[in-house]
């Protein structure tokens, strides 16, 4: 679950963390009065959606007076605001933060996330932060400097001082520069976090480090123990068929591909998409239904396939275990004669119940191409569409 940057600095206040002085508003009005309660000669005001590269975009103006903050934030809310990671559609923007300008000196970045191959959290950072900083990782990795944190005990003292060192900030400024780094550590772990972010972190002329920007993502395994957390979730920021797919129980993607996919088992999913692609095709999601599905989730789940107006093919990929193939045979025909299938469907079964599950499909009626294997049906669903 990801956070808006208000929200996570919100989160890095209440760890200790320095940010800048600032709140959201949602209306031109609210805006303008931010300004004017900062008491500040600038203010930033800046578009508050899930994606970054919102400074190149247009998101992120310098104002000077009340009167332009109002004006800037009513060129942005109610609009959308197209950046590298929304897509061609962009993402509507409904409040903007207004926070105080600050005399910065240098911008660096810090990142807080979990390295699978190392199989524990990684403190990464790099002398070179601000808008460019995917260029800076992919043109000069060595930039890029990383500590090993342990999840039991955080960031240690002098691992953080070693990074500060690293950095090449200030003498004056080490000390500082660790603590937040550490702070950072602490909100990861204690937060259930898979990523805290901070691009720029900044030190100021006055000799500050502040956190000036704020991304925040949350292990969705962990919500459980982050209720308030929980609470932050801006629904109108998420994927409307992602969403419906979570409420049922299903774990849902959509890709820019035109084969639907549905399969029980995230590894099978995987495996699945994989040989579709080799084999000449392009998935239009990953949807896993999972071990023990019901026969009202396969049939959520084939709706949801069918409403995407890409789909120009579907590939049922199930190996039944504890979800037995007469059930999802069973969700496949109630689906598909409530929705209508005009795309070729390709089925392949296999497990428990498989005898029964492809007796319900013959007497269906439905125009079903059975598979024999996995690569036999990816093979077959991308023939159907040439």
């Amino acid at each position: 679950m990801k956070l808006h940057e208000f929200q996570a600095k919100a989160l890095f206040r209440e760890a200790g963390l320095p940010v800048p002085r600032g709140r959201p508003a949602t209306t031109p009005e609210d805006a303008a009065a931010a300004f004017t309660e900062l008491s500040v000669p600038l203010a930033v005001v800046k578009a508050q959606i899930h994606a970054g590269g919102r400074g190149k975009a247009g998101g992120v103006k310098l104002v000077r007076r009340a009167e332009e903050a109002r004006d800037v934030a009513a060129s942005l809310l109610g609009r959308p605001l197209v950046t590298k990671q929304t897509g061609p559609g962009g993402t509507i923007v409904r409040r903007v933060l207004v926070e105080e300008g600050l005399p910065i000196d240098r911008e660096l970045y810090a990142a807080v996330l979990l390295d699978r191959r190392l199989e524990a959290p990684v403190l990464m950072a790099s002398a070179q932060g601000g808008m460019d900083i995917e260029e800076v990782a992919a043109t000069d990795p060595k930039a890029i400097v990383r500590e090993t944190v342990d999840a039991a005990t955080g960031l240690h003292g002098y691992q953080a001082r070693r990074m500060a060192f690293r950095l090449g900030v200030e003498k004056a400024l080490v000390h500082k520069t660790a603590a937040v780094l550490q702070g950072l550590v602490r909100v990861f772990l204690a937060r259930d976090a898979s990523l805290v972010e901070v691009n720029p972190l900044v030190t100021t002329k006055d000799e500050r480090v502040i956190c000036l920007d704020g991304k925040v993502t949350i292990d969705d395994n962990g919500l459980f123990r982050q209720a308030a957390a929980a609470a932050l979730r801006d629904v109108d920021e998420e994927d409307a068929t992602e969403r419906r797919a979570k409420d049922a129980g299903l774990s849902y993607i959509k890709l820019d591909g035109n084969i639907g996919c549905l399969v029980n088992g995230a590894g099978l999913a995987m495996a699945t998409m994989d040989l579709v692609q080799l084999h000449g095709g392009t998935p239009a999601n990953f949807l896993d239904v999972g071990g023990g599905a019901t026969a009202e989730q396969v049939t959520t789940a084939f709706r949801i396939i069918l409403e995407d107006p890409a789909v120009r093919g579907i590939l049922v990929n199930i190996f039944g275990g504890i979800l037995r193939c007469d059930v999802l045979a069973e969700g496949i025909v109630t689906a598909t004669k409530a929705v209508g299938l005009k795309v070729p469907l390709v089925v392949r079964l296999e497990g428990t119940n498989v005898a029964e599950g492809r007796e319900i499909l013959g007497r269906s009626g439905l125009r079903i191409v059975a598979a024999t294997d996995l690569t036999d049906a990816a093979k077959k669903v991308v023939e159907a569409l040439s």
